[in-house]
């Protein structure tokens, strides 16, 4: 059985709000400058500890790993109470998961957010029905741009990697799934500093209503293209 690999942040669900919001409460309270919104859409993708190092490099200030262990601390604590506050499914996402179920497809979600965050949102938004796995970025010892969270989450779907495809917003996700050895579909309404369509995707998509077209084209097999 072929899995549809999701990324969480900027691919099924709009969260630039929260983590903005949360993201400014520990820059402000350690003493530095809030961040406008349009800056942290550059800074998303690889996890809050990178994404509160890129805030401190925003503000000039240097870190390490010391410094970041309690800003990081009163991340997780802030974010985890006011997770849902703005954060919404994409347009077409739960309509498009209940199609692809119907179809026969295994879900899986795969992010690099931590998994005591990636769980309550899934559950908060009602999402955590349609997907048989979720790795986050910490459910294995390496996170994405590695295969490793990519294939342990088709292997935890119940699903094989060939004929499995990605689903994502930036090039932690395109470089996951060429690590992987599977196709990779991105959204063009997501998170990342580069236009995804440079990116070197399979197929872009700027609306969930397109994906399962997309997804057609890639489950293709050689066999199908001939016959």
């Amino acid at each position: 059985m072929s899995v549809l690999i999701f990324d969480l942040d900027g691919t099924l669900v709009s969260s630039m709000e929260d983590l903005v919001a949360t993201l400014n409460v520990v820059m402000v309270e350690a003493g530095h400058a809030a961040i406008p919104q349009e800056h942290v859409a550059n800074m998303v993708g690889m996890g809050a500890k990178v994404l509160i190092q890129r805030g401190l490099e925003f503000n000039g200030v240097a870190w390490s790993d010391e410094t970041i262990t309690p800003l990081f601390a009163r991340f997780l604590e802030h974010y985890a109470a006011n997770i849902a506050v703005h954060t919404r499914p994409f347009d077409g996402v739960v309509s498009a998961l209940e199609e692809f179920r119907k179809d026969g497809w295994k879900l899986a979600v795969c992010t690099n957010k931590a998994e005591r965050l990636t769980l309550p949102l899934l559950a908060e938004l009602d999402l955590a029905k349609y997907f048989d796995a979720v790795v986050g970025g910490d459910t294995f010892a390496v996170s994405k741009p590695d295969a490793e969270p990519v294939h342990g989450a088709i292997q935890r779907a119940g699903g094989k990697i060939s004929g499995s495809i990605m689903i994502g917003d930036s090039v932690t996700d395109i470089k996951a799934a060429r690590n992987a050895g599977i196709p990779v579909i991105a959204v063009d309404f997501g998170y990342t500093p580069v236009p995804v369509v440079e990116l070197g995707p399979d197929r872009v998509i700027s609306h969930f209503d397109e994906l399962a077209a997309a997804v057609g084209e890639l489950a293709r097999t050689p066999e199908d293209m001939t016959g």
